[in-house]
């Protein structure tokens, strides 16, 4: 797990989605005693509910049970990852399958936790995955470690996937190094202008940048990009 290391900025904004009560309560009230670094925005106990608040008070981090009524976590990972690019999903469960942590990452999770986790290693974990890490639990390290494969980076196999780039968040990134504005790089990627500014947004976080001209900058010194254009989507 991740050493404490306080972001220096506002609050990070956290939405909770599990089907218990109880356990959102419970979740709550734990995180409440760190104040000073999370702010509960929202909660919700089924995939549609989620949607719904995710998209009414856009928190930074959301935090997902394996199991929703009508739905999986998995599926709601995904469509949460599809409609909001920009928020970050970690998966808080019980489950300690293996083939949930692949699939969990798969489907654009950044986190994978145990519901045993302390309130203290939760809220590093929440600063880290907003860092662009690649959070899981320590009691998963080994299985995790068996997923990864020997010699694979973590976060993708993708450039940029070390630093926490998405697959499309390095698409938008080799648009930005050849200098094309939002719109070529929508016009170019077949997405609407308003997911390519959500990208650039992600992408200046994860990589610490002030401006484009700094993601640049950054992408070429650490080699995130790949030569030629980027693949069709």
């Amino acid at each position: 797990m991740p050493s404490a290391e306080p972001l220096k900025h506002t609050p990070i904004r956290v939405a909770i989605v599990d089907d218990h009560r109880m356990v959102r309560e419970g979740l709550i009230a734990m995180l409440r005693h760190h104040a000073d670094r999370i702010a509960i925005v929202g909660e919700a106990g089924d995939m549609q509910a989620a949607v719904e608040m995710i998209a009414r008070e856009r928190p930074d981090v959301v935090t997902l049970d394996i199991r929703l009524p009508g739905s999986s976590g998995l599926t709601a990972c995904r469509a949460i990852r599809d409609r909001f690019p920009d928020v970050v999903v970690v998966v808080l469960t019980v489950y300690e399958d293996e083939q949930y942590i692949v699939e969990a990452l798969r489907a654009g999770a950044r986190g994978y936790l145990l519901k045993r986790v302390s309130d203290a290693a939760l809220v590093d974990a929440l600063e880290a995955v907003l860092r662009g890490e690649t959070v899981v639990d320590p009691a998963l390290a080994a299985a995790y470690e068996r997923v990864q494969g020997p010699g694979r980076k973590r976060g993708g196999n993708w450039p940029g996937g070390a630093v926490g780039l998405t697959r499309r968040e390095g698409d938008v990134l080799a648009c930005i190094v050849e200098g094309l504005p939002n719109a070529a790089i929508a016009d170019r990627l077949t997405i609407s202008e308003e997911t390519v500014k959500s990208h650039v947004k992600a992408i200046l976080r994860k990589l610490g940048a002030r401006d484009r001209a700094q993601v640049v900058g950054i992408a070429l010194r650490e080699r995130l990009i790949a030569a030629g254009p980027p693949p069709p989507p």
